[in-house]
């Protein structure tokens, strides 16, 4: 294999490849260029179905059956992908090309041990002895950091975690040292703190191995952290590409521009200064606008100019090879503020309407009582307490498995409490399951899901579920009148009401999700728990649904119980904060005080695996040893000492023998941890805005 080659590893010209369907040819990709240079990674970022992962399918040439290259070259270190027969492309795929997916299961066979299935890969490209390939196997395990290579070996997939199986599928296309490494949005499925680790070994492994990478992602925060380059695609085209400083600091396309008013930067606050929502919606792929693509939605739209003839890339003077597809990218103000800035009152939260105290939820495990062992209990959660009031967002933070959604589901009645309290406007309701609530209770706590597709009935219309909701709730005295408070919820939140007589199938996400809010806020609620309700969205909806969910609650006084794992999103919308780990909240506070020093010794290391997308922020880099303790099989003490990094400033063993208390730092900010006042004192913040 040669690595000696210079010129640039991937070549793409002008690129264009069309889907074909018995109706139509749909252009997925249209005149896309791109160059990775030896050593280089690229970023490509866009929303779902701009075209990003058509662009990888095409550099692996596996489009499929209805897939075709319609123009436009492929070079890889100079010979062009596109005219190679199978038989070449066989020797490239997997040896030189690799790629790896967003799902890892799909790249590992079930059926098989990881040490067969990494053994393979160089005995079949490289026909190396089966010893030969194991000691590769277990070296290749040792550069993914996985602990006790020989049980990796002999484990099945199913055996390991998530974050464990993608650092597999890693290490996989890392066996052959590939020359190009391809990653489709390689971290969405796992915790933050697992894509941290995950971050810095590619980045790491990548520089070891000299591999030039093509990074597809839709978090720019991520491409920040690990690429030199980036290209921005919006509906098929790049529209800018160039280094990391040109495209993030002085960008020069409309939609660049856009993306980053929409996401939550640190500078981001939801009162002086919210979020701008890109307006419209993305058009389809047969259903593209003359001219610029991105015209519809543009601030500096010009008819007659920007829809008149298709727009070329164009070279931005004096950057480095940075290049923008718009027509006045030099007549516009990029320093301007934007025009629809609108600033609100910060609402000062009402009376308690939500307590909980102590609360434990125990899962009994009975598998092994079957075969006359004893029950297992999974803690699901841990004597939890706290408080949430009129108009206040509380967020509940932590990585999956922490008892987050545990909870929301005994709050809702899904699930009842094992011990402890839950007051909800002075009614104790912990041990009342949903179908013994009364209608008020019902109606006054609801739910938004992660997952808009699963909470929608695919066999109704929109409106048809509304009014279903508002018939539970008894809302409205006849078929008319739950009719038009139906159209009401529509326009609350903004969508248009002939979507009233729409399939969901006939919604894009972030409708849906707009769907899924209508309903909860159908019969008054008061308190709203919203489970990751825009992690499943792009970057453009979540600032339109996040925006949606904070206006409600400014008009009706609801108590929103925020849960998400993105802390970038909840240092935009939350006034308080409570941090989750293994069952235990370990830290609760103002916004304020839980994102500056002290922290809880987890917080701080959330903090600093939080790929954040701004160019002046200077972050400490603080990676988690080991993955999440079982919950089944909790450690001794503190849930966090076996991956803490302070633990050894602790003496005596404490941390690993008694669970910490919870101490008060302030006003409102307790933190579950055995650190002293000095120790805590002596904290550093993970996260530094540079001045301007």
């Amino acid at each position: 294999m040669s690595q000696s080659y210079d010129g640039p590893i991937l070549e793409i010209k002008n690129l264009s490849i069309s889907f074909f369907t018995r109706l139509r040819e749909i252009p997925a990709v249209m005149d896309f260029s791109c160059t990775v240079m030896p050593g280089e990674a690229m970023g490509l970022v866009g929303e779902s179905g701009c075209g990003k992962s058509t662009v990888a399918l095409g550099v692996m040439q596996d489009l499929g059956v209805n897939g075709r290259i319609v123009g436009g070259s492929i070079k890889f270190k100079g010979r062009d992908l596109t005219t190679m027969s199978h038989e070449e492309l066989r020797k490239i795929r997997g040896s030189e090309i690799a790629m790896i997916y967003q799902e890892p299961m799909a790249s590992l066979n079930p059926a098989m041990k990881i040490g067969r299935q990494l053994m393979e890969v160089p005995m079949i490209h490289e026909g190396v002895s089966e010893s030969e390939a194991r000691k590769m196997a277990i070296q290749v395990i040792i550069d993914v950091r996985l602990p006790d290579p020989e049980r990796i070996l002999k484990a099945f997939p199913h055996q390991l975690s998530g974050g464990q199986q993608q650092r597999i599928v890693i290490a996989m296309a890392l066996m052959s040292k590939p020359a190009l490494l391809i990653l489709d949005e390689p971290t969405t499925a796992l915790d933050v703190t697992v894509e941290a680790g995950i971050v810095a070994l590619v980045k790491d492994l990548g520089k070891k191995y000299g591999t030039s990478m093509l990074f597809i992602s839709h978090n720019l925060g991520l491409i920040l952290e690990t690429c030199d380059r980036l290209c921005v695609m919006y509906s098929g085209e790049a529209v800018e590409t160039g280094s990391i400083h040109d495209v993030f600091d002085v960008m020069q396309h409309p939609y660049t521009q856009a993306l980053f008013r929409s996401i939550p930067l640190p500078s981001a606050n939801k009162n002086d200064s919210p979020l701008v929502a890109i307006p419209g919606n993305f058009p389809l792929p047969h259903e593209r606008p003359p001219g610029c693509n991105f015209g519809p939605r543009c601030d500096y739209f010009e008819k007659g100019r920007c829809d008149a003839k298709e727009i070329p890339m164009e070279t931005v003077p004096g950057n480095d090879r940075h290049q923008t597809r718009c027509l006045r990218f030099q007549e516009i103000d990029w320093n301007a503020p934007p025009k629809a800035k609108k600033k609100f009152e910060k609402v000062e939260p009402g009376k308690v309407v939500l307590k909980m105290e102590e609360l434990k939820k125990y899962y009994e495990v009975s598998a092994n009582k079957m075969f006359g062992g004893e029950a297992k209990v999974v803690k699901a959660n841990e004597t939890l307490s706290f408080e949430a009031r009129e108009s206040e967002t509380l967020a509940i933070v932590g990585e999956s498995g922490c008892g987050k959604s545990t909870f929301a589901k005994v709050l809702m009645g899904l699930e009842t409490a094992t011990s402890g309290k839950i007051m909800l406007y002075g009614e104790d309701i912990q041990d009342t399951p949903i179908e013994k609530r009364s209608t008020d209770t019902v109606s006054g706590v609801q739910m938004v899901f992660q997952n808009p597709f699963d909470t929608l009935n695919p066999s109704s219309t929109v409106g048809r579920q509304i009014i279903r909701a508002l018939e539970i709730f008894g809302e409205g005295n006849s078929d008319k009148e739950r009719r038009e408070r139906m159209l009401e919820l529509l326009d609350l939140v903004k969508l248009p009401r002939e979507f009233a007589d729409r399939m969901p199938r006939q919604l894009s996400g972030g409708q849906k999700q707009r769907v899924g809010i209508a309903r909860a806020f159908a019969g008054g609620a008061k308190i709203v728990v919203a489970d990751e309700p825009v992690s499943a969205l792009d970057v453009s909806v979540q600032a339109a649904v996040t925006d949606l969910l904070m206006e409600i609650q400014r008009q009706n006084q609801t108590t929103l119980l925020f849960i998400s794992h993105d802390l970038s999103i909840v240092r935009y919308l939350a006034d308080r904060v409570m941090v989750m780990y293994l069952g235990h909240v370990v830290e609760l506070g103002s916004t304020d005080q839980v994102f500056s020093p002290p922290y809880h010794p987890y917080t701080e290391a959330l903090l600093s695996a939080v790929p954040i997308a701004d160019t002046r922020v200077k972050k400490k880099h603080i990676v988690l040893e080991g993955d999440i303790p079982s919950a089944m099989n909790p450690p001794p003490g503190c849930p966090f000492q076996t991956r803490c990094g302070w633990k050894s400033k602790v003496p005596g063993n404490l941390c690993e023998r008694e669970v910490p208390p919870m101490v008060k730092m302030a006003a409102g900010h307790e933190v579950k941890c055995h650190l002293s006042e000095e120790q805590f004192a002596s904290m550093e913040p993970v996260i530094e805005i540079a001045a301007e």
